[in-house]
């Protein structure tokens, strides 16, 4: 069978998969969604193999080292969706292909890409990154630019029925294994004022950040730790862990108390409906799920460098408390 006639067909299970509620429902949210998973072979265009060393993007130029690409493969994808077009990297761990699915759905947060090469090769899996184009370095590189005369697209706007192929190509690998899926990102620095703080929360990280452990909002709550220690000393280095609106607390599938006890940042999202991220498409469809984030410190060495290793403090501290689970695809490190 070619591969146009198995993308049809996987569109049309789609349709009923990736069915979202609509932002304007205010009935109680729906159980979860049945989470179609797809043929890696599948996606739309075209797929290639590719040498990370010779890739002429930001994200691989900061990465030439050659030990930095051991044991792992990359393929450069590319497919189009609508009337949007979209270039994804597919970074894997050849000689542990189970593990964890990292996914960057934004380009321009550096420290992201560059902790996602540390964590596939250490704990195995799949990265799934977007590509914008070849510099990263601006705000414009967190969008995808290529829907043509329209607007531009955040990829992690647009998970579900928006854009079921592209959907369906970021999270291909769960066909393989029952994989925890771990976004990484780097965002703006403190929180906008205007935004609802926590009761008893003063003004003190002005910002333009909308993910903070000062902010309280009907969706996200935050839950301090009861010691405040490094990489947990700001407001912006938590993790994110989602929920249907329905529950009475944040799904324990994967060992959120055990990040509790052990003093992280934790915020938890309730999920009523879908804003198209991947966090609430997760939520919908009952996937273990965790969203590491950071405060985004620039891209130069210094701050990369800190970002970068924020975030692998908060994915191994993880991984060795909550690793090896029953029936998820998360095991011990590989020594």
């Amino acid at each position: 069978m070619g591969w146009g006639r198995v993308w049809r067909g996987t569109l049309a299970a789609m349709a009923v998969g990736l069915a979202m509620p609509a932002h304007s429902q205010t009935s109680a949210p729906a159980p979860h969604l049945a989470d179609p998973l797809f043929d890696p072979a599948a996606d739309a265009a075209t797929r290639a193999h590719v040498d990370p060393l010779s890739v002429d993007t930001a994200d691989f130029a900061r990465a030439r080292d050659p030990e930095q690409w051991r044991g792992l493969t990359v393929e450069r994808i590319g497919l189009i969706d609508g009337a949007i077009g979209w270039r994804l990297w597919r970074i894997a761990n050849r000689t542990r292909l189970s593990g964890p699915l990292w996914v960057i759905p934004h380009d321009d947060e550096n420290a992201s890409f560059a902790a996602a090469l540390i964590a596939v090769r250490g704990w195995g899996g799949v990265v799934m990154a977007v590509d914008a184009g070849a510099r990263d370095g601006g705000y414009a590189a967190r969008f995808n630019q290529q829907g043509g005369a329209g607007p531009a697209v955040d990829p992690n706007r647009v998970f579900g029925s928006a854009q079921p192929a592209y959907t369906a190509a970021m999270l291909a690998d769960r066909a393989t294994a029952n994989r925890l899926v771990v976004a990484l990102h780097a965002n703006a620095r403190g929180y906008d004022p205007a935004l609802p703080r926590c009761p008893g929360e003063p003004l003190v990280e002005r910002g333009s950040g909308d993910i903070s452990m000062a902010l309280c909002t009907e969706r996200m709550t935050p839950r301090r730790p009861h010691r405040r220690l490094w990489p947990f000393d700001d407001d912006d280095t938590l993790a994110l862990i989602p929920h249907l609106t329905a529950s009475a607390q944040p799904s324990p599938s994967w060992c959120e108390r055990r990040l509790a006890t052990a003093n992280f940042n934790l915020v938890d999202e309730a999920v009523p409906f879908s804003d198209g991220s991947l966090s609430n498409y997760a939520a919908l469809h009952g996937l273990a799920y965790v969203n590491f984030e950071t405060r985004d410190r620039g891209n130069d060495g210094a701050g990369l460098v800190e970002g970068r290793t924020r975030l692998i403090a908060m994915v191994d501290r993880a991984m060795e408390l909550c690793a090896p689970i029953p029936r998820l695809e998360l095991r011990t490190r590989k020594r």
